[in-house]
C-alpha cells in the first residue's frame, strides 16, 4: 500500500469506530457488532474490551475515571494505555492530546488541569470530532480541531504537555510527528504518551506480521528506533517503559520526554 492508501484505511477505521458508538456500541468492537460482541461486556462498569484482547480498550481505565465521563467518551476509547495517568498534569497547563478520538483523554486531562488549564484535541476523522465535540458539551476549557498529527494546526511554544494513546504507531510519517510536537512544546514542556513499540530484535518485516498497520501492529517502532527519532527531533530526557504485551515481541508502552529549556 502507498502511504496515502494506509492513512485512508486507519481513518475509515476510526471513522467506523465512531459510527459504531453513535449507534450504541463500542468502537473497539467494529460497526455492526453488538456491544456484548464476543461474550464481552461494554457498560461502564467493566467496559471490557472486545477486540484487543485487554492489551487496548476503556479497561485500561479506572472505574472512578470511566464513571466520570460520558458513555460515549468510555465505549469510544481505543488506546493501549493511559496516557493522563502518566503526564502528571498541574492546574492551568495547557495539553494536547495528537489522535484525541472520542475524547476520553481530553475530558479527563481538562479536569487535571482546571478552568484556567486547556485541553485540546486534534484528530483527522469527522465522525470522531463530531463524537468528541457532543461528549465535551458544557466543557469550557475543552477544544477539538481537525488536522493530521504530521502537520498540526497549533502555534510554536503554545503547549505545556502533549499526550497521545496509541495513534503514533498509526502515523505513516513517524518523524514528522516528533518534529511538530517538540515544534509546539514550550521550553521545558514534557511528552507522556502511550503507545505500541517492538522489541529492537524484529524486523519491519516481523511487526507486520503480527498484525495490521490500521490495528496498531505493523506501523510500530521499536524501542531503540522511538528513542533515536525523539532525540533527533530536539527532545531529551527520553524514558521508554514497557507496560503489557500486545504480541509476541511487540508490547504498549509509556514513552516520556521533554523539550530542554
Amino acid at each position: 500500500m502507498t502511504d496515502t492508501e494506509l492513512a485512508e484505511r486507519v481513518r475509515e477505521r476510526y471513522a467506523a469506530a465512531a459510527r459504531a458508538v453513535t449507534s450504541g456500541s463500542a468502537g473497539c468492537c467494529g460497526s455492526g457488532a453488538t456491544p456484548d460482541h464476543g461474550g464481552a461486556t461494554q457498560d461502564r462498569g467493566t467496559a471490557v474490551d472486545c477486540c484487543g484482547d485487554g492489551w487496548s480498550g476503556p479497561g485500561l481505565y479506572s472505574g472512578d475515571e470511566r464513571g466520570e465521563l460520558p458513555e460515549a467518551a468510555v465505549l469510544a476509547s481505543l488506546g493501549c494505555g493511559n496516557p493522563t495517568a502518566v503526564a502528571d498534569l498541574g492546574e492551568g497547563e495547557t495539553v494536547l492530546d495528537l489522535g484525541s478520538g472520542g475524547g476520553i483523554d481530553v475530558l479527563l486531562s481538562a479536569r487535571r488541569v482546571g478552568p484556567t488549564g486547556r485541553a485540546i484535541g486534534v484528530d483527522f476523522t469527522d465522525e470522531m470530532l463530531e463524537l468528541a465535540r457532543r461528549n465535551a458539551a458544557g466543557a469550557e476549557n475543552v477544544e477539538f480541531v481537525k488536522g493530521s498529527i504530521e502537520d498540526l494546526p497549533l502555534p510554536d511554544r503554545s503547549v505545556d504537555v502533549v499526550i497521545s494513546n496509541c495513534v503514533i504507531n498509526l502515523s505513516v510519517d513517524k518523524p514528522a510527528v516528533f518534529r511538530e510536537l517538540a515544534r509546539v512544546l514550550r521550553p521545558g514542556g514534557r511528552l507522556g504518551v502511550s503507545d505500541v513499540v517492538a522489541e529492537d530484535r524484529l524486523s519491519p518485516a516481523d511487526r507486520a506480521s503480527r498484525g495490521d498497520h490500521a490495528g496498531c501492529i505493523a506501523g510500530a517502532l521499536s524501542v531503540g528506533e522511538y528513542r533515536e527519532q525523539l532525540m533527533e527531533a530536539g527532545l531529551a530526557d527520553v524514558e521508554i517503559i514497557l507496560s503489557h504485551p500486545v504480541a509476541d515481541g511487540m508490547h504498549s508502552a509509556i514513552i516520556k520526554a521533554a523539550r530542554p529549556s
